[in-house]
């Protein structure tokens, strides 16, 4: 069984597609627009994603999938 799921999310990997990354200032607020994004923009294919960088925690890394 593990081994099809391995391959399912290969797979579902596979179909995502990064369009676009940005470094920007962290903010404590950011996740608000990147959760308002992902619930407004979902249902046209588009996923964004928000992660701290971990080379310089004053900095955010934002970005843009589609999926």
């Amino acid at each position: 069984m593990l081994g099809r799921r391995r391959i399912f999310l290969r797979e579902e990997k596979e179909k995502i597609q990064r369009l676009a990354t940005v470094k920007v200032k962290y903010s404590e607020e950011m996740y608000k627009i990147v959760d308002l994004l992902n619930r407004t923009l979902k249902r046209d294919n588009y996923m964004f994603g928000l992660a701290l960088d971990k080379e310089d925690p004053t900095k955010a890394i934002f970005s843009i999938y589609k999926t």
